[in-house]
């Protein structure tokens, strides 16, 4: 079905009907032209100018959207939707009294429902959804005693469903989602005796579904998730054979699915009952609904086993995920077999269950799968060698199963493969060197298993890897200079428990947006390249268990970011760096069971004793006292340094006047080392841009230069003496947040890296030329400004209104990928992750080729908090903005990697419905999330941003119009997952980003 067509009975009938009435004579009444003059005096906005034809210089027929009857004159139908009008609706509308179809829907109307609307007794046709529209609905609207089709949905409605209604014994359609609506769903609906589509989703209904409406012979359409329902669904509903969709998610539901649903409901397209308290087991009869496309029995209590599904040969969506499915026993994916000549199959999650037998060979034939996830089951025997087959497999999921045998080596014509986890089986022999070709992969985790031989080199040709795991296996050899020059990775590479030799690879310095590297206990030997200094985003070191040798290279000095440090159980010489004093971040630095001697030191992370180990290193003297060591004899230590020293110098030249040389030269680099900055970005750093320079650069902070004003000060474009483009945030130091803002960019900037972050390029901390303190932050320029200014039809710049600029389709998926790396990147690229705290569009900055870039981390914190109490800081108040906040922050819990998800999932809604979140229409218990939610599935075409909607025709008109539709859903559906109310239930920002990615390839957008 496509999204641009009419999507329902509903839509299909108002267009007839709105054609019909177009050609009924009838004749004129004066009545009508005041009726419609006073409706246009309710309309406080008309921002399209559209009822200015509505005037006496024309007859009222002939107004815009109005339609009367040929023979006597009289308005039959009012078509308003979708206009952009405010204001309220006319209780002179009643006076229109041989209308039949009224389309008010689609605009921003407020106020309550007019009364008066019950006097239209011709009327079949109201549609005044999506509005802001308050009050309860008119019980009176009875009166329209002809009315087919109502809809209310998308407003603020409250109360309860009028028992009046049930005298509407015409009505087809009643559609009262997303509003505020109570009292639960009345027995009196089952009086309704035309009914055919219910639509009550995402309200607050509590109580049980009425056993009254099996008494709707003509329902085929129920849609009643995201209320409190509870009880069981009533046996009655079982015996409306026209059924075809049955959708009830997210409630309280509990009972079982009776047994013979296929034979009942055999026209059934849709059977969602997920997230809810079922039991028992999935029918055999089910395959009976042979036009069934979508089943989602996820999140409950099901049991037993999956029945054939042979005679379901269009669905394409199986999710029966998170049940107690299976036996543990062979023959539990005995479905799959059944299902096998499908080829529609595009998502099958079977995940978290109790499966457990061998894979079905037949598993290969479903080459449209996008998807399969069959993780955490009891999944026993080797991997297909057919699964090449599955040529359009995007994500890969089999981890935590007991599958051995080999990784068949056909893996690598999965070409489109984004995501490859089969950790936590019992895989053995050699990794294939063909899973080089899987170049679009993003995550790889192959480990927990028994895995043999080298590391393929050709691995290093997966150059979009962000977290690559093969720890915990039985590989041997070197570490080919290949994979650790893959420049992508920013999260996680683990090699760690194998048994790897030779030495580190120079190469592994490319690994500069690296967050965690983890070797430990392999066989390594060498000297720890000086090249790993060059990895700057490193946050966790694991190197112990080798056989490292050589001293610590002075090049880790700039390592400024680590947080642990493990060097433990190696063969280190020489002394202890004294640059490790000067590592603020640092919490956990283990040296022990080395060869390291002379002083410890006493300073930065070596003032705490539960954060260092030194033990087993006996020719350590000095340090704090619960050190226990020997107090250092400073004479011997000058014996052993200069012994030290003589040795280096006879190694390095073995002549005395060489020596002196490098001996000079030495101390030349110590004292300019002295002098130079520790700490490029820190505030106690003395070597800062000079006010001078600043101010030269933005030519006095002129006005002219002035980019914008935030909460805590004002950023200026600015022009380097080298040339470089900046913008100069200059903080507000009256502002009583402004201070710790600075702090927290600083400290957020100095320590991560990463194409998606804004990058700051130095500070100033000073004094103006009136001796006031003066802070400011220098970022590189974005030179395409902010998404804000791109997302919405005009902004202001100096007092001018400037044009709009084209966001397409394309360009808004790219840029939600590119903020969703970002996010990945700080919550997961290190194990305590940064939280933003203030995601919004005006903080996403696009650079000159429109990547997307997040700035602005004067809200941000490291999570955990630092435990030593003068440097904590409360995260109770922070509320970032309005409308972006996740909800828990207002009952003062503190900050989270999901408050971020959740803003991160209000900025997609936004993105891709142009409405802020602060939109008039919202309020407390209808937002966003709620507007979009109910939208879902099938009428996303309602919500897009009408400035895309254009382009998506287009794409329509020359792609398969099915896809089109599904990535569209499943853009709204992640920014719904992520926006949820509870913490709890919303998505990894990292599933985010793989899906989103999935989604963009399968659209083709370049």
């Amino acid at each position: 079905m496509a999204v641009f067509l009419p999507s329902s009975k509903f839509s299909i009938y108002a267009a007839t009907l709105f054609l019909c009435f177009g050609s009924i004579v009838r004749a004129g009444d004066e009545n009508d032209q005041l009726a419609l003059l006073d409706i246009k005096a309710k309309i406080t906005n008309d921002p399209l100018g559209v009822l200015g034809s509505w005037n006496s210089s024309s007859h009222f027929c002939q107004w815009y959207r109005v339609t009367c009857g040929k023979r006597h004159k009289r308005v039959t139908a009012l078509d308003l939707r979708s206009l952009l009008l405010q204001g309220s609706i006319s209780p002179h509308l009643g006076n229109l009294s041989f209308l039949r179809v009224l389309h008010l829907q689609n605009n921003s109307l407020s106020h309550d429902i007019p009364q008066e609307i019950g006097r239209l007794r011709r009327l079949q046709l109201l549609d005044i959804g999506y509005n802001m529209l308050t009050g309860e609905i008119p019980a009176n609207i009875s009166g329209c005693s002809d009315l087919v089709g109502l809809q209310l949905s998308f407003n603020r409605l409250i109360g309860r469903i009028p028992e009046d209604f049930s005298s509407l014994s015409k009505l087809r359609f009643l559609l009262i989602d997303n509003n505020n609506l109570t009292g639960g769903i009345p027995p009196s609906l089952g009086n309704l005796s035309s009914l055919e589509w219910l639509q009550t989703t995402i309200n607050n209904f509590g109580g049980r579904i009425p056993e009254t409406l099996g008494q709707l012979n003509n329902l085929n359409y129920i849609s009643m998730g995201g209320n409190m329902l509870s009880g069981t669904v009533p046996s009655s509903i079982y015996n409306l054979s026209y059924m075809s969709v049955f959708c009830v998610p997210v409630n309280r539901l509990q009972g079982t699915i009776p047994s013979n649903l296929g034979n009942i409901f055999p026209n059934l397209v849709e059977f969602n009952i997920g997230d809810n308290k079922f039991t028992g087991s999935i029918p055999a009869s089910l395959s009976n609904a042979s036009n069934l496309e979508r089943l989602t029995t996820a999140i409950n209590g099901l049991t037993g086993n999956v029945p054939s599904l042979e005679k379901l040969h269009k669905l394409w969506w199986l999710s029966i995920s998170t049940n107690y499915l299976g036996t543990g026993q062979e023959g539990d994916l005995s479905f799959f077999s059944s299902v096998s000549n499908s080829t529609s199959l595009v998502l099958c999650s079977i995940s978290a269950n109790n499966f457990g037998g061998l894979l079905p060979a037949s598993i290969t034939n479903f080459t449209g799968l996008s998807i399969m996830t069959l993780d955490a089951n009891q999944i026993s025997g080797s991997i297909p060698t057919g699964l090449g087959n599955l040529i359009n497999l995007e994500m890969l999921d089999m981890g935590n199963n007991q599958l051995v045998g080999v990784i068949p080596e056909e893996i690598g014509k999965l070409q489109k493969l984004n995501k490859l986890n089969l950790h936590g089986n019992k895989l053995s022999g050699n990794i294939p060197p063909s899973l080089g070709n899987l170049t679009l992969l993003t995550y790889l985790n192959l480990h927990q298993n028994n895995l043999l031989g080298s590391i393929p080199p050709s691995l290093g040709k997966c150059q979009n890897l962000l977290s690559f795991t093969l720890n915990q296996n039985n590989l041997s050899g070197p570490i080919p200079r290949e994979v650790v020059s893959i420049s992508s990775l920013a999260i996680y590479m683990n090699l760690s428990q194998n048994y790897l030799t030779g030495s580190l690879p120079t190469e592994v310095g490319i690994l500069k947006n690296l967050g965690i590297f983890d070797v430990s206990y392999n066989m390594l030997s060498g000297e720890i390249p000086s090249t790993l200094g060059s990895c700057t985003s490193l946050e966790y070191l694991y190197m112990q268990g080798n056989f490292f040798q050589g001293v610590i290279p002075a090049s880790l000095s700039s390592l400024k970011g680590l947080q642990v440090l493990d060097f433990s159980l190696n063969n280190l010489t020489g002394t202890i760096p004294g640059f490790f004093e000067g590592f603020q971040l640092l919490q956990i630095l283990n040296l022990s069971f080395n060869d390291l001697e002379g002083m410890v030191p006493k300073g930065g992370v070596f003032k705490n004793a539960s954060a260092i180990s030194v033990a087993g290193n006996s020719k350590l003297c000095g340090g704090i006292a619960e050190f226990q060591l020997p107090q250092c004899n400073f004479e011997e230590t000058k014996k052993v340094k200069m012994a030290l020293s003589m040795k280096l110098i006879i190694a390095a030249s073995g002549a005395l006047c060489v020596a002196l040389a490098l001996l000079s030269l030495f101390l030349l680099v110590a004292k300019r080392k002295r002098v130079e900055p520790t700490l490029r970005y820190s505030e106690d750093s003395h070597f800062q841009m000079p006010y001078q320079n600043l101010s030269k650069a933005t030519e006095g902070f002129s006005s002219s230069n002035l980019l914008g004003v935030g909460s805590f000060g004002s950023v200026y474009k600015g022009i380097l003496q080298d040339g470089k483009l900046v913008a100069v945030k200059v903080l507000n130091l009256v502002h009583p947040g402004a201070s710790k803002s600075f702090k927290a960019e600083c400290k957020v900037s100095r320590n991560v890296r990463h194409r998606n972050l804004v990058k700051l390029v130095t500070v100033c901390s000073s004094v103006d030329y009136q001796g006031n303190d003066f802070k400011a932050l220098v970022y590189e320029l974005m030179v395409n400004g902010n998404l804000n200014d791109w997302l919405y039809p005009m902004s202001i710049t100096n007092g001018a209104k400037v044009s709009p600029r084209n966001l397409n389709f394309c360009r808004r998926s790219s840029i939600a990928i590119d903020v969703a790396s970002a996010f990945e990147y700080l919550h997961h690229g290190y194990q305590s992750p940064i939280i933003h705290c203030d995601l919004k569009p005006s903080n996403v900055l696009l650079d000159d080729e429109m990547v997307g870039h997040v700035g602005d981390f004067g809200l941000a914190r490291f999570f955990p908090e630092p435990t030593d109490s003068t440097s904590q800081s409360s995260t109770i108040g922070v509320r970032g903005s309005i409308g972006y906040t996740a909800p828990e922050y207002g009952m003062g819990n503190e900050v989270s990697t999901s408050g971020d998800v959740y803003s991160y999932g209000i900025l997609l809604l936004e993105m891709f419905t142009g409405k802020r979140p602060t939109n008039e229409m919202f309020n407390d218990s209808f937002n966003l999330h709620n507007y979009t939610e109910a939208a879902l599935p099938d009428k996303v075409e309602k919500i897009l941003d009408p400035s895309i909607v254009q382009e998506i025709k287009e794409e329509m008109s020359s792609k398969d119009s099915h896809v089109v539709q599904e990535c569209l859903i499943l853009i709204f559906e992640i920014g719904v997952a992520c926006s949820a109310e509870l913490p709890s239930e919303r998505m990894n920002i990292t599933d985010v980003t793989a899906k989103l990615q999935t989604i963009k390839r399968r659209l083709s957008f370049k």
